[in-house]
């Protein structure tokens, strides 16, 4: 959803009283090419109020969003161009923490978005960035960086420095979810690093690898793949879940192989989010019947009414149903719409999800376009859960076992999701007896 304005309501309208008292005069009738002064002041207090009256996680974040605008306000009415305003704008949405939360432009200095714009994933063990994942297909694969690895610098900078240097300033409390998100931006790297040198420590010593930061095209790539393992069917979705133009290619894909016995749809690359209109496309093709694939929560309308809005999102049977059991193979370049696609796989289908934790990327978006600049700022409005009430950022994949294993086909984890749907299961799943139970 888009908006064309932005409301000033509550809090909102606070912080733009505040915000007011710093700001510049009326802009002239003449609008400049770059807006002035009072152009930048009021885009930036359009910008603040969107977020506070919008963001759906304000209740769970440790930021203080009032002191943050409060105290950027003034940087951005000086911002002397756009790349400035990029900056300014982009440092105080980091205070959120939030991977979802993004502007809808950037810059050579601008961080790059998580998960798309990372090629490897760590997190903190006893005070050690360890790496987690590794994007597959990547040139840090290539390059030889592998999960278990230490970082101990990026760029040139220590891991410490790197990641204190991300860390928000205005938090009301310390979060260990702002330390993480810190490091999965630190290690991601800005625009202006189309190499990145990352410095890693292993039983094998200290090692400097440098790999490519990741730049492909997915048109180059195709919607999807497709092959047979046996009475087992393979569709791998490639970063296309916003392209109106793979229902189509996975209808196709799926009436080639009605005739198997299982079904593994790969999510493992689909970083990028899409639609509920996609995605409920390709859900269909599994439903028995009409069923709910998620539920969402929008907090504004509580903060302003004190009356909570719950509902519940359906898929509706589409073409032939494909009635085999299904498994789905997720990893920390699921995000998003693909997250959504994996847990109403989950709901509709009884699909056994399967793999290493998601991007675990918050809500549904919405987003606003700043009047002067033009900039389009995006946050999640929409709190989405799992139909059994879990949240979706919260859902867990179960572990595939491929430590030590050797894998003909270099990918060990499609291939324990291929042996897995080889395995005879049960496969008359026609959803929950009474849709409306599983609601909470």
């Amino acid at each position: 959803m888009a908006r064309s304005a932005v409301r000033s309501s509550g809090r909102a309208a606070a912080l733009f009283a505040a915000l007011a008292l710093i700001s510049p005069g009326h802009a002239p009738a003449s609008t400049p090419a770059w807006p002035d002064a009072a152009g930048r002041a009021d885009d930036f207090r359009a910008f603040c109020g969107f977020v506070a009256d919008t963001y759906a996680y304000a209740d769970t974040s440790a930021t203080d969003w009032d002191e943050a605008c409060r105290y950027y306000a003034p940087r951005a009415a000086a911002a002397a161009d756009r790349e400035h305003f990029v900056g300014v704008l982009e440092q105080v949405l980091g205070q959120l923490y939030d991977a979802h939360a993004h502007l809808g432009t950037n810059t050579d200095h601008s961080p790059r978005l998580v998960p798309s714009g990372a090629s490897i994933v760590a997190h903190w063990q006893q005070g050690k960035a360890l790496v987690s994942a590794v994007r597959p297909g990547s040139d840090a694969l290539r390059a030889g960086v592998r999960a278990g690895m230490a970082v101990l610098a990026v760029n040139g900078t220590p891991i410490d420095a790197a990641v204190a240097a991300r860390l928000p300033r205005f938090l009301r409390r310390d979060d260990p979810a702002a330390h993480d998100w810190a490091l999965q931006l630190a290690l991601a790297a800005d625009h202006d690093h189309a190499t990145i040198e990352l410095q890693v420590g292993d039983t094998t010593g200290i090692r400097t690898l440098h790999y490519q930061a990741p730049d492909r095209s997915d048109e180059a790539q195709g919607l999807l793949s497709t092959r047979r393992a046996g009475a087992v069917g393979l569709i791998r979705i490639n970063n296309a879940l916003g392209q109106s133009g793979l229902i189509a290619a996975f209808d196709s894909a799926l009436d080639a192989l009605a005739d198997t016995q299982a079904l593994v749809i790969d999510l493992r690359d689909t970083p990028g989010g899409g639609t509920s209109t996609v995605a409920r496309g390709l859900l269909g093709r599994f439903a028995p019947r009409t069923l709910p694939y998620q539920r969402h929560e929008r907090p504004q309308e509580m903060r302003e009414t004190g009356i909570r809005r719950i509902w519940v999102e359906y898929v509706a049977p589409r073409g032939a149903r494909y009635g085999a059991p299904v498994t789905v193979l997720v990893g920390p370049w699921t995000g998003s719409m693909g997250e959504g696609l994996a847990i109403g796989l989950d709901a509709v289908a009884g699909a056994a999800v399967v793999g290493q934790p998601m991007a675990h990327l918050r809500g549904a978006l919405d987003q606003t376009e700043l009047p002067h600049t033009g900039i389009v700022v995006r946050v999640p409005a929409e709190k989405l859960f799992h139909v059994d009430g879990r949240p979706r950022e919260d859902y867990l994949p179960a572990r595939l076992a491929t430590a030590g294993v050797v894998s003909a086909s270099g990918d060990p984890e499609l291939d324990a999701a291929l042996a897995l749907a080889a395995r005879p299961r049960p496969h008359a799943y026609t959803g929950p007896a009474d849709p409306a139970e599983v609601v909470q």
